[in-house]
């Protein structure tokens, strides 16, 4: 017998990295590949909107 469920997709967790002070604010859970996510996000420290990167761990 065949099993017949749904295939479990390929997630990961990535972060946002602020680029001007390097705080970890963000995490993602995003499916494998694919370029870097940059994003303008509010950063807690600074208090305004800055540029994340997606980071690994």
């Amino acid at each position: 017998m065949a099993k017949t469920g749904k295939r479990k997709k390929k997630v990961e967790t990535v972060f946002l990295v602020c680029e001007e002070t390097g705080d970890y604010n963000y995490t993602l859970r995003r499916k494998t590949g694919g370029e870097k996510l940059k994003l303008s996000k509010f950063c807690p420290r600074l208090r305004k909107h800055t540029v994340h990167v997606e980071k690994k761990k």
